[in-house]
């Protein structure tokens, strides 16, 4: 997407005051609490951080993102630029322990990429572009779209790890959103079939390397509900996207719920304890801003130096 404008006004800000803040954030809110380190569980995470490698954030930004980042055992990440300065930068703040991984650019010259912890995740072998050959591509058909598929404007990311008993396929996505127009969505609805029509082929293919898949990322989805076309392709082919604790959009500016992480019923369901949250960053950060300066002002310092989109969370038993 367009790269947000640097805000125009000046506004400093305590580095340590405002880590404080989150953490004070996470561990006290109703609802918002994030579930501490365990051996016998993963925290995993999704977020799409705007523009990343193209807004000049500072370092002092960067230090409040790898924070947040490094609550999480292992995060997907979207936004990531050709210019990989800004995940390079988050990485080199997190733990010695953790590693990144991530794919070449593609629309929008993109990349997706995997932060994770090392000493509680382990990467496996598959790991790679989600591909669907010509021969294959009118298969994907949701119902009332008669556009058929081309393929996709950002190729999802997967990769495959492994926690405890939990071993699983994780399937970065950031899909297509144009405009709010017939045509567009009917583009937006088709990438999100083709996620889950590809996750359900491979989920119960006897060959498949690992069936534990988990779809995950900015799904442009607007809302959570029967009858909007992204959420209904989304769970065609029995993919579950379970609720959100607080029910927090993940877009700071008005609530829609982009962003999103679903599986299959079974196993991977099994392994899902039932805790999924969004964490409002935009509620702990900067709030002498907002007093000072209004929710506009507010809202374009977010989007420039941290992100408009906030991340989701999901805990998984590993044992």
């Amino acid at each position: 997407m367009p790269p947000f404008p640097e805000p125009k006004f000046a506004y400093d800000y305590d580095v340590h005051a405002e880590v404080q803040a989150l953490r004070d954030h996470r561990d006290t809110a109703p609802d918002r609490q994030i579930p501490s380190r365990a051996d016998n569980h993963l925290v995993l995470a999704t977020w799409n951080i705007a523009n990343l490698g193209v807004q000049n954030r500072l370092d002092t930004d960067y230090d409040l993102i790898a924070e947040l980042l490094g609550w999480f055992d292992l995060v997907a990440v979207q936004e990531v630029n050709d210019n990989l300065r800004g995940i390079q930068a988050i990485h080199q703040r997190l733990p010695a322990s953790y590693r990144l991984v991530f794919s070449d650019a593609s629309g929008n010259r993109e990349r997706q990429a995997f932060l994770y912890d090392s000493n509680r995740v382990r990467q496996l072998e598959e790991i790679g572009r989600l591909s669907i050959p010509p021969s294959d591509l009118d298969k994907v058909a949701p119902p009332g779209v008669k556009t058929p598929f081309a393929g996709f404007d950002r190729g999802p990311y997967l990769a495959t790890f492994e926690a405890g008993d939990f071993r699983f396929m994780l399937v970065n996505v950031h899909l297509y959103f144009g405009a709010d127009d017939p045509a567009h969505l009917d583009r937006r609805t088709l990438e999100t079939f083709a996620v889950a029509w590809w996750a359900g082929r491979h989920h119960r293919d006897a060959h498949t390397y690992v069936p534990d898949i988990v779809p995950l990322g900015d799904f442009n989805l607007p809302k959570t509900e029967p009858g909007d076309p992204i959420y209904d392709a989304l769970r065609a082919r029995g993919l579950e996207v379970p609720p959100h604790t607080s029910q927090i959009g993940s877009s700071i500016a008005n609530d829609s719920q982009y962003d999103q992480i679903a599986f299959f019923p079974g196993d991977t369901h099994d392994h899902f304890t039932g805790r999924m949250n969004v964490f409002d960053v935009d509620n702990a950060l900067f709030r002498d801003l907002f007093q000072k300066r209004g929710r506009n002002d507010f809202l374009a310092y977010m989007r420039f130096h941290i992100s408009d989109h906030r991340p989701l969370w999901a805990e998984f038993r590993t044992g």
